[in-house]
């Protein structure tokens, strides 16, 4: 296959470095470098143009000279806040049977609002810790929240990125600080009781499950000193690879189900195995991880676009 005609798009803006590590899968696989182009052309207000000529699709960047017929376009590291407007770019390489996993942008706002997400998982019967959403809510509506959760609850935005906008909450000072941040921040949020996941050392954990195409092709567990902290990486968090057998005996299937229920062909599922196995989040683009990632995701990944082409 021609490499060349393998576009590649993500945001420029993000340093992350998933796209290095697709950049090297493809050239593995096919031996040459995909044609990458930043995703922002493609939002809302860029200046990138999909044209169909005599049947076939064309993506046209004019201010970068680009012009390609694409065999598959491979979507990644879009940021949760700017994927509304990538949506209408979505639409059109959906209408036009595109060879991706990144075309469902329902699917990718089930999973980005986790509102729509703690719907969908009720809906399906997927197992999650009871969750309140909150939009604006009065000081009343907050503390009757926290008080129906038991009072020990972790608080996230609708729409967050990365956990720093994630907190623990056991007082109620704590929660009218929460809710103060939001507010100024102008975020709907969540409340979700505790899953009091935590190991026989004391630690908090739980655990990445990676599934494409209905099945896990990676499985880390993410251990946090810090019991205030989000339970991954960019907030400290240590993650050990695990061989996917070796997960709690339910999880991979919790995480299949997870996926399935938001409509994703490919997603990272953060589970625990307390409370009988719970589904905290469903992320569109999991980052591949430094141990491993390329083998185990990013060329299975670049694989099934190959595949799809």
């Amino acid at each position: 296959m021609d490499a060349s005609r393998i576009v590649l798009i993500t945001d420029h803006a993000s340093d992350e470095g998933s796209r290095a590590v697709l950049v090297t899968a493809v050239r593995q696989l096919t031996g040459a470098a995909p044609t990458l182009i930043d995703a922002r052309h493609f939002m809302t207000g860029g200046d990138g143009r999909v044209d169909v000529v005599d049947g076939v699709l064309r993506l046209a960047v004019p201010t970068e000279d680009l012009l390609v017929t694409p065999s598959a376009v491979l979507i990644y590291e879009i940021p949760p806040a700017a994927r509304r407007r990538f949506e209408s770019f979505q639409h059109s390489l959906y209408r036009h049977g595109t060879a991706s996993l990144g075309t469902d942008a329902h699917a990718w706002r089930l999973a980005t609002q986790k509102n729509l997400t703690v719907d969908r998982f009720t809906r399906d019967g997927v197992r999650q810790m009871p969750t309140i959403s909150l939009s604006r809510p009065t000081r009343r509506e907050t503390l009757d929240a926290f008080e129906r959760l038991a009072k020990d609850v972790w608080a996230r935005p609708t729409i967050g990125m990365g956990g720093s906008d994630v907190f623990h909450v056991t007082t109620e000072a704590q929660l009218h600080a929460a809710a103060r941040f939001y507010a100024t921040a102008d975020l709907d949020w969540l409340v979700a009781r505790d899953a009091d996941n935590v190991n026989t050392a004391g630690l908090r954990h739980q655990f990445r499950v990676v599934v494409l195409q209905g099945r896990v092709v990676r499985a880390c567990e993410h251990v946090q000193a810090d019991p205030d902290a989000p339970c991954n990486e960019g907030q400290g968090a240590t993650s050990t690879v695990l061989e996917v057998d070796d997960l709690p005996a339910g999880l991979a299937e919790l995480a299949v189900r997870a996926t399935k229920s938001m409509g994703l062909p490919f997603a990272g599922v953060d589970v625990a195995s307390e409370n009988d196995g719970v589904v905290f989040e469903v992320n569109v683009h999991p980052m591949f991880g430094a141990q491993g990632g390329l083998d185990s995701v990013a060329i299975p990944y670049v694989q099934a676009h190959l595949a799809m082409a």
